[in-house]
């Protein structure tokens, strides 16, 4: 919109109180950074798809209407239940209801079926009593968020070949698919920043000997190398001890990418002036890398990170899914998907396949929001 004072926006601004006009201009990097972040839409969205994602793995044994170890041998195979508000009749209830469940054959290929049984109906209720579990592993409990009553079924996503929830075995699964991509991140930062700051800022034969090293690493195809770590992991090891070894084994194949980053960005800001002066009058190494260095390009570091934590998940329930990660009875995204590797479980039983749904959705989720934090971090835009 124009007016006769020029472009509409830059006309109000001259309205605008003198005191909001300073807080905008000294404003640091990282509030003008926020600031630019909540008005990319796609990027607030998939923080808000990141956040509940990460409430449902916290909070997942309360979620879950049923634990891993929890299966019903009559029910293999099941396809999900649908809750209802309406019954046959056309009556609505205001309290939601599922329909019981009886089995029956294909008169033809003679597979089991499952059909409604229109004749009982069984009330969704909330808070109610099952497994006992540890409420963010330390308060111990019998409270899950919803469930019906016996003999009736709730499988929101159906069963998988043994008769478990599918639902409550996803839910619990993002335990694992959302927390080792986020530890295993945080130690690949610690090390590209540290063997990369070292490579960056001595130079010389330390950083020969760094940059052949990384070499050596990324001169690996990476599916070999995953299984020549997971060949060195003890069999039947515990569950908590393989959730170690697996974040490991992805940390240390994808530290040598921030490395090369970290020192390609030391080399090009020691011999700044300020790093100059701060040698001359006797600053420390380390203290000149950690006050003067890091926060010259820490905004460009979250967004790294926020960037490989989608290559994380995808390569946690790729090594799961081949077998090399966590193994059953444990639960990940990638354990999930294994049955799906079957086109008879595929073409036969289409909701084995809804974990392929979290894995896609919360990789796009993490990719846009590091879009988004890239453009924040960009001064120019």
């Amino acid at each position: 919109m124009k007016t006769m004072f020029g472009d509409f926006n830059r006309w109000t601004q001259l309205f605008r109180p003198k005191k909001q006009q300073e807080t905008y201009y000294a404003a640091s990097h990282w509030r003008l950074m926020i600031r630019k972040l909540m008005k990319h839409k796609l990027a607030k969205a998939s923080l808000i798809v990141i956040g509940l994602m990460y409430f449902i793995a916290l909070f997942g044994n309360f979620i879950a209407p049923q634990g891993l170890d929890k299966y019903d041998s009559v029910y293999l195979n099941s396809k999900p239940t649908l809750i209802r508000f309406v019954d046959t009749d056309g009556k609505f209830h205001f309290r939601p209801f599922v329909y019981g469940m009886k089995s029956d054959r294909d008169p033809v290929t003679l597979r089991k079926l499952f059909v409604v049984d229109t004749t009982v109906k069984y009330p969704v209720k909330f808070f109610v009593k099952g497994e006992e579990y540890k409420l963010l592993g330390l308060i111990p409990s019998t409270t899950h968020l919803f469930g019906v009553e016996e003999p009736g079924r709730l499988f929101l996503f159906g069963t998988d070949g043994m008769g478990r929830d599918l639902f409550s075995r996803i839910v619990l699964g993002s335990q694992v698919s959302l927390t080792i991509p986020l530890v295993g991140v945080g130690i690949s930062f610690i090390l590209g920043l540290v063997i990369g700051g070292i490579s960056g800022y001595f130079g010389g034969m330390i950083d020969s000997v760094i940059q052949r090293l990384i070499e050596i690493i990324r001169s690996f195809p990476t599916l070999p190398l995953w299984m020549a770590l997971s060949a060195a992991i003890p069999p039947r090891v515990p569950i908590v001890q393989m959730f170690l070894y697996i974040t490991i084994i992805m940390a240390f194949i994808e530290w040598t990418g921030l490395a090369r980053v970290v020192r390609s960005k030391f080399i090009s800001l020691r011999n700044e002036d300020y790093v100059m002066a701060a040698k001359i009058s006797g600053v420390k190494d380390s203290k000149i890398i950690l006050v003067h260095l890091i926060p010259g390009f820490l905004s460009y570091l979250v967004v790294t990170m926020t960037l490989a934590i989608p290559s994380m998940i995808i390569g946690e329930t790729a090594m799961s899914f081949l077998g090399l990660g966590i193994r059953s009875p444990a639960a990940s995204w990638g354990v999930l998907l294994q049955e799906a590797q079957q086109i008879e479980n595929v073409a036969l039983y289409p909701w084995k396949l809804i974990p392929l749904g979290f894995v896609v959705v919360t990789v796009l989720a993490f990719n846009f929001l590091g879009d988004g934090l890239r453009d924040a971090a960009d001064p120019y835009k």
